[in-house]
């Protein structure tokens, strides 16, 4: 299978994916609208397995919101947002696309939380499912 490199914005941290991805999303929960300063977040999921650290552990900090919701993983010297979904831990991981050195080979399928999203925040009409909360498909 294919493998793309990733970081976060100083370098400090770097990853390897195994394509593919299982689906990809815009998310604007409030959640990830704060973690990124902007609309929300755009990440694709893949299984655990297929993603090797392979530098910058120490680096990495994790946010672990009330409630049990996503973790927010990012960078202690630059900030970047890099990872989600339960980690390190889980069987899946949400990865921020923007990370992704080259072509992730998905694009989002849908966008979530969209109840959620800032009143300054316009969706694009791009013909994508959207959901009032979460997508659990």
């Amino acid at each position: 299978m294919p493998t793309l490199g990733g970081s976060c914005l100083c370098g400090g941290v770097r990853f390897e994916v195994e394509l593919p991805f299982r689906r990809a999303n815009h998310c604007h929960c409030s959640l990830c609208r704060n973690h990124s300063g902007t609309f929300g977040l755009t990440q694709g999921r893949l299984p655990r397995e297929q993603f090797r650290l392979l530098q910058g552990e120490e680096l990495l900090r994790v946010y672990r919101p009330e409630g049990g919701t996503a973790v927010k993983a990012f960078c202690s010297v630059c900030g970047s947002s890099l990872f989600g979904r339960r980690w390190p831990e889980g069987d899946e991981i949400a990865i921020r696309l923007g990370t992704i050195d080259g072509d992730p080979e998905i694009r989002p399928q849908l966008h979530s939380f969209v109840a959620s999203k800032p009143a300054w925040s316009e969706i694009p009409d791009d013909g994508l499912p959207r959901y009032p909360e979460g997508y659990t498909g």
